[in-house]
């Protein structure tokens, strides 16, 4: 696949909070897979946004707060016939973008990575967190009658069709965001695959995933789309 025939198809969404020490490594690498690279800032208190301009992304400031809130309102303003999701925090590697790529040009609405399949992996996730969410992944699969390895990640590419159908439909408003857009992606009828993704450990800073908290919200959005 020759990427820079495809650049201009392909816009990147990158949701940060506080991101200095890596969102210029990020967006830089991010660029050669793409000419549009959208920052979406929950009003960094850091040079997160100097850095990004400097590096050439469109920045936005979100108007609500967490991760979900972030992504819905920048996917009203993105136009790329693909549409990329990837942190900020440096655990997301942009060279994993064209196997993504491959696979929405393969036929999917949406790619997910997964850090469970194949030569997928995590540096970061707890036995806690890996606990949590093969239990959640079960149960989706279940209901669903699905066959995911990985709920709680959030590194996806989309085709703009399938984000045209999602954001009318989401509501969540932290991290409960990535279970809520596969849920209801399959009550769509979209299209999904996986892909193997490497989670590296984060470099600088805390998470801002509270593992019981955004667990138990989890959860509830599971139940809560199970029964609507």
């Amino acid at each position: 696949m020759d990427i820079s025939d495809l650049k201009s198809n392909i816009e990147v969404i990158i949701p940060t909070l506080n991101e200095e020490k890596t969102i210029g490594s990020i967006i830089e690498r991010t660029f050669t897979y793409t000419d549009k690279v959208l920052v979406i800032d929950g009003w960094s208190d850091d040079s997160t946004i100097e850095i990004a301009k400097k590096m050439g992304a469109r920045i936005m400031f979100q108007n609500g707060r967490g991760k979900g809130a972030a992504l819905k309102e920048a996917f009203e303003y993105v136009n790329g016939e693909i549409i990329v999701i990837l942190d900020g925090d440096g655990s997301m590697k942009p060279e994993e973008i064209p196997m993504f790529l491959k696979g929405i040009y393969s036929g999917a609405d949406i790619v997910k990575g997964s850090r469970f399949l194949g030569e997928g992996g995590s540096e970061d996730i707890s036995l806690l967190r890996r606990f949590g969410n093969t239990l959640f992944t079960i149960l989706v699969n279940i209901i669903w009658k699905s066959n995911f390895t990985d709920l709680c990640y959030g590194y996806m590419a989309f085709r703009k069709d399938a984000v045209k159908k999602l954001s009318p439909v989401l509501f969540s408003k932290g991290f409960t965001i990535e279970t809520e857009m596969i849920i209801k992606a399959k009550k769509l009828g979209l299209k999904i695959i996986e892909v193997p993704s490497f989670e590296l450990k984060r470099l600088f800073g805390q998470s801002k995933l509270k593992t019981f908290k955004d667990g138990w919200e989890i959860f509830i959005t599971i139940l809560k789309e199970t029964f609507v």
